[in-house]
């Protein structure tokens, strides 16, 4: 039997990731089925297993995505060496990065439960490496006297929390632009370690 017409790898394949990353982010993993999958792709339920092993991997792959693009973008991103023009460049980075992507974002933050002990240990690990570049200016920041942090792994969760929370809230069109929230947040980030 010949394959329908569109259903070749490279375009079936990020269909699928496209339509679980919307449905997840919508109604979260656990009430998201394969077959739902299936149907916002327009393929039968079986031919998903083309593709992904299971609902679990296709969690574990999005998460993966996303985390693996974040880490690529912010080694590409050019930042000063000031601690605290570093620390501001960091959160408008932030900022855009995440504004761009609010379905990844939310599934990457809430999904973490979902996962399996071993992706969830690999997805950890991104986020990790994440993290201890921010906590790198901070250390930096500290050592230098630009900023006065009594535990720098405490503040760059807390920074990260806040960062992020502009997905939940932002609207496109608002009272306040992309680049004016980035602006505000940035000197909120430094001010709140003291610079």
């Amino acid at each position: 039997m010949a394959r329908k017409t569109g259903s070749h790898s490279e375009i079936t394949g990020p269909r699928i990731r496209a339509a679980a990353l919307k449905l997840f982010a919508q109604s979260g993993f656990a009430a998201v089925s394969m077959r739902q999958i299936a149907a916002e792709v327009g393929v039968q339920a079986g031919a998903l297993y083309l593709y992904t092993p299971d609902k679990q991997s296709l969690l574990a792959e999005l998460m993966a995505d996303h985390m693996e693009e974040l880490l690529a973008s912010l080694a590409a991103e050019p930042l000063p060496e000031a601690p605290v023009e570093r620390l501001a460049a960091f959160a408008r980075f932030h900022i855009r990065f995440h504004l761009e992507r609010p379905e990844a974002v939310f599934i990457a933050y809430m999904e973490l439960r979902n996962l399996t002990p071993e992706n969830f240990a690999r997805i950890e690990a991104m986020r990790r490496r994440y993290e201890d570049a921010l906590e790198a200016i901070l250390r930096d920041g500290r050592a230098t006297g630009a900023f006065r942090v009594p535990d720098t792994k405490l503040a760059t969760l807390a920074l990260i929390a806040m960062l992020t929370g502009v997905t939940t809230w932002f609207r496109e069109g608002g009272r306040l632009s992309r680049a004016d929230v980035g602006a505000i947040y940035a000197d909120m980030a430094c001010k709140s370690v003291g610079a």
